[in-house]
């Protein structure tokens, strides 16, 4: 194999690509398996200049740098880290890969070109990627439905303690209507029967005074248990979303005197309401949500004041804004339970003795933002509370 022969044998007999150019980059022989490999028939090459089998946008490219590999021949690979192609005969391109070996005689100098077609290779390439790539997606796609699943749980759970959380309170909230309504239903009822055998006594006595006396009783303990009765279904009605702010035009200071008028019949003998009224009279506001935030904050003064209390109701109507402010000289509130009094069934330390649901306060703060308004508390305990109602026009 030293011999010619060998190794024109290996030369023509190699099933990689050969072939030879000169310094001017002609090529000056080329194997059968690079002919068959650009499509060309024995001979139809030699003598042409290599940059006939590279693609045309590549061939300005290549004349520069087969210049620069003629100034510094050596043993080495055709573009690394590149994508090479060969150009066959009929246009088409494949992928190469080349390796490039200088040498000289007594003809001058010379450089052998060894070719791979790497289609096959590029094509597995292209598979793996692709394999590789729909196997990204599918881990993505598992770790979406992964991360979703995980979320619903997460919600579930969260609904789970929010629904275990709501239980617990509508528990709570039961044995606390269980032990406050036993107390207040009992109570106005047991007035009631007691007066009633006490009517009848003292009429068959002809003793119109106190006659008169026990059927005062006996209407306090039904306004009283009226009360409770209304706070219940107030506060069923706002738990089945059947209240809704109905605005509509109304005069205000007319409206706050029939309420005054109207709660006369609370007032112990020696208890006055005064008013104060300032500003725009006609209003537009729901009367219905009004009138029962009114009540209640007025009937709270009514039943925390001594029996000559004054409860003051001050009223100030501005461009954006109505005020209503009700101050009373009472028991008050301790600190210690202003932060608690919108919470349902809560009674301060110092209302323990006085007849109540313990939902008013609730009641109104929820009218008072479906009016987009807020209700605000300022009290010193033994001196008195003013509770503002505030509704922007």
């Amino acid at each position: 194999m030293e011999s010619k022969e060998g190794i024109d044998a290996l030369f023509l007999h190699a099933t990689e690509g050969i072939l030879v150019t000169n310094a001017e980059g002609k090529i000056t022989r080329i194997n059968p398996s690079a002919e068959k490999l650009f499509g060309y028939r024995s001979g139809e090459l030699t003598g042409l200049k290599i940059e006939s089998l590279i693609p045309s946008r590549f061939t300005h490219k290549h004349e520069n740098n087969r210049t620069n590999y003629g100034h510094h021949p050596h043993a080495r690979s055709m573009g690394l880290g590149m994508e090479l192609f060969g150009l066959k005969k009929d246009g088409s391109e494949f992928p190469v890969e080349i390796s490039l070996s200088p040498y000289s005689n007594d003809e001058g100098n010379f450089v052998i070109a060894f070719i791979l077609d790497i289609t096959l290779r590029k094509e597995s390439e292209l598979k793996l990627k692709s394999y590789s790539e729909d196997l990204e997606k599918q881990v993505k796609n598992r770790t979406l439905v992964l991360e979703e699943a995980i979320k619903e749980l997460e919600r579930t759970k969260k609904e789970l303690d929010t629904s275990l959380a709501k239980e617990k309170e509508l528990n709570e909230m039961k044995s606390r209507f269980v032990s406050m309504a036993s107390h207040e239903f009992r109570t106005p009822l047991t007035t009631m029967m007691s007066s009633l055998s006490l009517v009848v006594k003292y009429n068959e006595r002809n003793d119109p005074d106190n006659h008169a006396k026990h059927i005062r009783k006996i209407e306090k303990s039904i306004v009283n248990l009226t009360d409770i009765l209304n706070d219940f279904l107030s506060v069923s009605k706002l738990e089945e979303g059947k209240v809704e702010n109905v605005p509509e035009e109304l005069n205000l200071k007319q409206f706050l005197l029939d309420i005054s008028s109207e709660m006369q019949g609370m007032l112990s003998e020696k208890q006055v309401i005064t008013q104060q009224y300032s500003g725009e009279e006609q209003v537009f506001q729901d009367p219905k949500l009004l009138r029962n935030i009114l009540f209640n904050l007025i009937s709270n003064a009514i039943k925390f004041s001594p029996e000559e209390g004054v409860i003051e109701l001050n009223t100030q109507v501005s461009e954006h804004a109505i005020s209503i402010l009700i101050k009373d000289k009472g028991i008050g509130i301790s600190e210690q339970d202003q932060q608690h009094l919108f919470e349902r069934f809560f009674r301060g330390g110092n209302a323990a003795n006085i007849q109540g649901t313990g939902l008013g306060l609730n009641i109104v703060a929820r009218y008072a933002e479906l009016m987009s308004g807020k209700v605000t508390i300022e009290s010193i305990q033994n001196k008195g509370t003013i509770v503002t109602l505030f509704i922007p026009r």
